[in-house]
């Protein structure tokens, strides 16, 4: 994708489509293109109140319809977006037309890149080498990026109020939340009213793969959609029973 100019991803607003979603699994996923969802979240996230946006694979698609407290943690995200390959072979057989997922590493890396001074930027999660890392490497990117703040998320209940406290007086127009599935949905349930406006974005892994704490899967794994197994094979212990179970879930669905 080329880089936009600066004016494109906050000025735009006006030339974007109506937001169109699917549903797979019972889950809405909206329709859309990296160039695409880097403006719209600008421009929906200035408009009006906070809101999230979860990207989404197989797992998260099947924990919605199988796990009836993940559903309900989720009801209020306003977009899933298609993250995993398997999810665009199926919204492409409902008309979908999409050449690509919006893989969230991917998305992160090209939405700071191509970000103005004017859209502020805050990073919640990883642990403190790894969200320092990702900040330096999209400085690096971007000197323009403007990084409004950024905390590791290794945190206790406690300390809760003070993250939100610093969030909302870094005023971000994009919160980047980092701290894996179900931890950060679940973060952002309890917090979305609390923050003025803004899209806040449940991004996961992302971190990891552009802070380079963690490889991604190699193209031709990404293509086949085999991400799941590259992470499976290289956390084992965290993610060996999580995906298997729920790949099988969602086929079975």
């Amino acid at each position: 994708m080329a880089v936009m100019e600066s004016s494109q991803m906050a000025d735009n607003a006006s030339e974007l489509p109506a937001a169109r979603v699917l549903h797979v699994l019972g889950t809405p996923l909206l329709v859309t293109t990296y160039e695409e969802l880097a403006r719209r979240l600008v421009a929906e996230g200035r408009r009006g109140p906070a809101f999230a946006v979860d990207f989404s694979n197989t797992q998260i698609v099947t924990l919605r319809r199988h796990e009836p407290e993940f559903r309900q943690v989720t009801r209020r995200f306003r977009w899933f977006i298609p993250d995993g390959m398997p999810l665009i072979w199926c919204l492409n057989r409902a008309g979908a037309g999409l050449r690509d997922r919006v893989y969230g590493p991917t998305f992160l890396r090209r939405c700071t890149e191509q970000s103005p001074a004017s859209v502020r930027h805050y990073f919640l999660g990883g642990s403190e080498a790894c969200v320092t890392a990702l900040c330096a490497r999209l400085r690096e990117e971007n000197p323009a990026l403007n990084v409004a703040g950024f905390r590791n998320g290794y945190f206790r209940p406690a300390d809760e109020e003070q993250i939100v406290a610093a969030i909302r007086a870094a005023d971000p127009d994009i919160l980047w939340v980092g701290l894996g599935t179900p931890k950060q949905q679940e973060w952002i349930e309890r917090h979305l009213d609390r923050l003025p406006h803004g899209a806040v974005c449940a991004v996961g892994f992302a971190f990891d793969v552009n802070a380079g704490t963690k490889a991604d899967a190699p193209a031709w794994m990404q293509r086949l959609g085999l991400t799941w197994l590259h992470r499976m094979l290289s956390e084992p212990a965290r993610l060996g029973p999580r995906f298997p179970k729920y790949n099988s879930l969602f086929l079975f669905h």
